[in-house]
């Protein structure tokens, strides 16, 4: 079995990002994402919402319960007119399939790491045991 510097695998590792990057996947983000900067709705939203974040910060710092409730509530319907908008929608959705792309990539990554440590060692993959644990004869019973 071939072994591999770290650096060696954070080369393949580097490769790997370049590949994701030119996936159907981040292109659609790409473009979602640009449309989001040049909708002057969506941006006079973004900065409503971020003014009255600040604020909220302040109220809560201050201890001003109510006007931090209003503020809050001014803030929850300003997100839930910017959830309305349909490009806002297209780049939450192409947000949401991106990360499931990296969760499937890492997942994939350390599950085939666990497997070859397990197959290397004469263990059973199945059962989740080294082949260390096996010759002691230790058996878990889930």
């Amino acid at each position: 079995m071939a072994k591999f510097t770290k650096d060696e695998i954070i080369a393949q590792a580097k490769e790997l990002a370049k590949m994701v990057a030119e996936t159907e996947e981040v292109d659609f983000f790409k473009r979602a994402e640009a449309q989001i900067h040049s909708n002057d709705r969506v941006s006079m939203l973004i900065s409503s919402i971020k003014g009255l974040q600040k604020q909220a910060v302040n109220f809560k710092h201050y201890d001003k319960p109510e006007a931090l409730k209003k503020t809050e509530d001014k803030i929850a319907k300003l997100e839930a007119e910017l959830d309305e908008i349909p490009v806002v929608q297209q780049f939450k959705e192409s947000q949401i399939e991106v990360n499931d792309l990296l969760q499937i990539i890492a997942s994939t990554i350390s599950n085939g790491v666990t497997d070859e440590i397990l197959r290397s060692t004469g263990g059973d993959v199945l059962r989740g045991q080294t082949g260390a644990e096996l010759a002691k004869g230790s058996s878990c019973s889930h």
